[in-house]
């Protein structure tokens, strides 16, 4: 017998072979789906440092307000994907409420459901409007301000307040499935979390 032979008759006998179907590579790709998900990248946008999941992809901005702009991963059943917009204005945007405001009336007031909280990330304090129902979503370019409705959408619009170095406005939108999947890791790349979080009034 060839020693060539021999050998390729030692590989097969002990290579694990990953049919169809196998749990054995459903958890193989389990483990490397979520250790990918769990990767972030360190970003930095003026004085905001952002800890992003790498499986967010930064797109080109449609509009020189922002300071980024990314794709959510959409979530299982969900058509579309979801977006995070990061921005920072002069003289910090106005007042926090007002801010807050907006975003809830970007929602059709019929059906709409919005909490707001205020928390700590650090020496830094931010407020956070988790809003569903049916948004008006803007379509075509920004300049022209159209909105389509979306029903079943979710915003998580941040406001952080960065002590001494302005203020950052995130805000996440997309089905709702999928913005609800990303709440945690949305807080977190900017080192929040919501335990903690109390209620805010506008």
């Amino acid at each position: 017998m060839h020693r060539g032979f021999r050998v390729a008759t030692l590989v097969a006998a002990f290579a694990v072979p990953c049919l169809p179907g196998s749990m054995q590579c459903g958890f193989v790709h389990a483990d490397e789906k979520a250790k990918t998900e769990n990767e972030t990248v360190e970003v930095k946008l003026k004085d905001l440092t952002l800890k992003m999941p790498k499986t967010w992809k930064q797109l080109n901005n449609p509009s020189t307000m922002r300071l980024a702009t990314y794709e959510i991963p959409k979530a299982e059943g969900d058509k579309e994907a979801g977006e995070l917009t990061v921005s920072s204005f002069p003289g910090g945007g106005g007042p926090v409420a007002d801010n807050l405001a907006r975003w809830v009336g970007q929602f059709s007031q019929e059906g709409r459901m919005s909490a707001i909280k205020k928390g700590k990330a650090g020496d830094n304090t931010y407020y956070i409007a988790d809003i569903t129902g049916t948004y008006q979503k803007p379509k075509g370019p920004p300049v022209l301000r159209q909105t389509q409705p979306a029903p079943g959408f979710r915003m998580l619009g941040v406001v952080v307040e960065l002590e001494g170095k302005g203020v950052y406005f995130l805000k996440l939108t997309g089905p709702d499935a999928t913005v609800k999947a990303q709440a945690e890791a949305l807080r977190a790349s900017f080192g929040a979390a919501s335990q903690g979080e109390e209620d805010f009034e506008i």
